[in-house]
């Protein structure tokens, strides 16, 4: 006995020993390339007092690679998760069943093919410029190789092409209507049966990557509407503050001409959304029907053919493999996949359900496409940019000095009229399997409308703007499922920018904060004027809060008593409507009205309570209170953590640009700060201004950035100091 215990002893520790050296067995580190060295010595990056990386470099080439070694500085860990996972590989370096179902996602979308096949339709200099990014990331990679695994290195260019393959789709819906298919019984997911596609089933999974993003707005003042000539524009992108799809604040200025500032994601070489020294632009989230289900009707001998016109075909097989590190060793999981005509397959207790989604075959082109709307120079060029429809999604708002633009930007699928899309169709009639988009040119959009401004905050593209200018509603086949309804931001924005023939920049500002629901708001005509008009309170603090809310007038002030109220009652009903699965009961006005009410008096004793008391931005140990509301303009959303709101959603970064006779010029500011380390003073320092809802002057200027700089160095330089 005592041998056996020595035995398992010696043994205990060797497996311990082996779990403490294994990594030092994994792939070397990046090496630092004579090519990388050189980019270096191209790119200065100018830090000014906020930690904004300003990007200054001979080339674009070099540019990009000094926003990857920038942005590396502020966030790697999350640039480097978000390659591993467009690889299919999160499991390897972070198990959980997120990075499973990412995993097996991946595979079964076949986006490894994909990203090869479209990375070869590229133009060479665009393979060489995201390859410059690349070699950023690995530049980083190889002066820090604490913070690197290496088993995922080198960094490629054909992984920064991925990062949009990957997304793309998480952000379109597909992720959730195949969680939607894995949640529900094979009996009720027939033909006929109403599909997840706007709607995420309850899910500790991002709600982005169930193509669920709460909301954006986005502005354009022509000059011809403006007091002082100026035309201007409101960028303004509600992105979760924190993870994947949260934005960090860039400017390049290339001596090759690329001159842009705005927001960008982790592992993108360029900006997103922003403007440049002539132009600039805004994207909201749309949300028309980007995939469709088929169930497949198959032999019933257990072979797999599905039936397809009347033919037996064999859906194409293979295996997707699951490689998770188990700390003493690797081991990798098989999972079979398969393909139709019409697309994946899954196979669920002995069910095969296809899936199609718009730009399956083009979201690689996504990439190219905001790089050229980086380098336009004028409206023709980034219009042209545009029409390149690499983007399958985003409502876009277009300014420059002379010119406004709004487009409905979307791969809708030319369906055939009569199926319902929005179910489970037969998957033997290829009549069904959609090949083609509608054109570029035959979108939903406006030009430069006779009013003067347009906008989109997630609503209907068809009341972008006040006359007759407007898209109709008519000239849409309902197949493509093009939103038809107006929220609160827009129809704000219609009774504030629709109604002031002569806005000024303060008025501009003061719209764009406005924190106000309107009367015609689904928050007063299907909440609480229903509430206050049928609902006999019971007890004292039930009057009392009843009395608060009848004179409310709808503004989510941060010293408003009834805001706290009316956040409390309208957001478990409106993440019902957003977020839920399909049938879940919402929660009517009567029982949000009763939940408010034990929520305060339990938390705070009071129904009579400052919304900047309850509602929160949390940043390490900086928590300030915070005024707005879901779906007002000045936008948060949150999530409840013991007796607070904590902010997770909503205005995040925002950019208000002016252009001018004068030139251009841009106010700005982000929720929390540009740094995402919890040690640099960068981490939340925008914080206090953001919650007062004041903006700070964009740094355009070389002299300007100069005259406000916080240091100064090449790429690895920060190093010796």
């Amino acid at each position: 006995m005592i041998k056996l215990v020595k035995w398992l002893s010696a043994l205990i520790l060797l497996l311990f020993g082996w779990y403490l050296v294994r990594p030092t067995f994994y792939p070397s580190v990046a090496v630092a390339t004579p090519q990388m060295k050189a980019y270096a010595l191209q790119v200065e990056i100018l830090r000014d007092n906020w930690g904004i990386p300003h990007i200054k470099a001979e080339t674009n080439n070099a540019a990009t690679f000094g926003l990857a070694y920038a942005h590396s500085e502020d966030d790697f860990p999350l640039i480097m998760a978000n390659a591993i996972a467009a690889r299919g590989k999160l499991s390897l370096v972070e198990l959980s069943e997120l990075s499973l179902a990412n995993d097996y996602l991946v595979q079964l979308l076949g986006l490894a093919k994909k990203v090869d096949a479209q990375f070869e339709l590229l133009p060479i200099e665009f393979q060489v410029f995201l390859q410059a990014y690349a070699d950023g990331l690995n530049y980083y990679a190889a002066l820090h190789p604490s913070e690197v695994d290496s088993r995922v290195l080198p960094f490629e260019a054909k992984d920064i092409l991925a990062g949009y393959v990957h997304k793309l789709p998480l952000m379109m819906g597909v992720g959730g209507v195949i969680q939607d298919i894995f949640a529900r019984d094979n009996d009720e997911l027939i033909i006929g049966t109403p599909i997840q596609k706007r709607l995420v089933s309850t899910t500790s999974y991002p709600q982005w990557s169930m193509g669920q993003l709460a909301g954006s707005n986005a502005h354009a003042v022509h000059a011809s509407r403006s007091n002082d000539n100026v035309t201007r524009l409101n960028i303004n992108s509600h992105q979760p503050w924190e993870g994947p799809v949260a934005w960090y604040e860039a400017h390049i200025l290339s001596a090759e001409g690329w001159n842009m500032i705005g927001g960008t994601f982790p592992g993108s070489p360029y900006i997103l959304h922003g403007h440049n020294q002539t132009l600039g632009w805004a994207h909201t989230v749309n949300k028309p029907d980007f995939t469709d289900v088929y169930r497949l009707t198959m032999r019933e001998d257990g072979s797999r053919d599905y039936r397809l016109d009347g033919k037996w075909k064999p859906l194409k097989e293979g295996v997707a493999k699951l490689e998770v590190d188990l700390g003493l060793f690797n081991w990798t999981f098989d999972r079979p996949i398969y393909a139709s005509e019409h697309g994946p397959v899954i196979e669920k207790n002995g069910a095969y359900y296809a899936i199609r989604y718009a730009g399956f075959d083009r979201h690689g082109a996504a990439a190219l496409q905001w790089y050229e709307m980086n380098m336009a120079e004028n409206f023709q060029q980034w219009k042209k940019a545009m029409s390149r429809q690499g983007l399958a999604m985003m409502n876009t708002v277009y300014a420059d000095k002379d010119n406004i633009y709004y487009v409905y930007n979307a791969l809708l699928p030319l369906r055939v009229e009569g199926p319902d899309w929005l179910t489970i169709l037969p998957g033997d009639d290829s009549s069904l399997i959609w090949q083609k988009y509608l054109p570029y040119q035959q979108l939903p959009q406006i030009e430069n409308p006779e009013s003067g401004w347009l906008m989109n905050t997630n609503a209907t593209p068809f009341q972008a703007s006040t006359g007759s200018d407007n898209p109709l509603v008519n000239n849409y086949s309902k197949t493509f499922g093009i939103e038809t309804v107006m929220n609160n931001r827009a129809i704000r924005s219609h009774e504030l920018f629709g109604v002031d023939e002569d806005i000024s920049k303060q008025e501009f500002l003061t719209y764009k904060f406005d924190q106000k629901y309107s009367q015609h708001s689904a928050m007063f005509k299907d909440v609480l004027l229903p509430l206050l008009g049928s609902y006999q309170p019971e007890g004292e603090a039930e009057a009392k809060a009843f009395n608060i809310l009848a004179k409310w007038d709808g503004e989510m002030a941060a010293d408003s008593n009834a805001a706290s109220l009316a956040k409390l009652i309208y957001e478990p009903i409106l993440k019902a409507k957003m977020f839920m699965p399909l049938g879940t009961e919402v929660p009517s006005a009567i029982d949000g009205f009763k939940y408010a009410i034990d929520f305060l008096l339990k938390n705070y004793g009071s129904v009579d309570v400052p919304l900047a008391q309850l509602q929160k931005l949390r940043r390490g140990d900086l928590v300030l209170g915070l005024g707005g509301g879901a779906d007002t303009l000045n936008s948060v959303h949150t999530k409840t953590d013991g007796k607070y709101l904590i902010g997770t959603q909503g205005d995040s970064y925002i950019s208000i640009v002016d252009f001018s006779d004068n030139g251009v010029s841009s106010l700005a500011i982000h929720q929390y700060g540009n740094v995402n380390r919890g040690e640099s003073v960068h981490y939340n320092d925008q914080a206090e201004l953001f919650v007062k809802r004041k903006l700070r002057k964009s740094l355009l200027t070389e002299e300007e950035i100069r005259a406000n700089l916080s240091r100064a160095y090449h790429p690895g330089e920060e190093l010796n100091h």
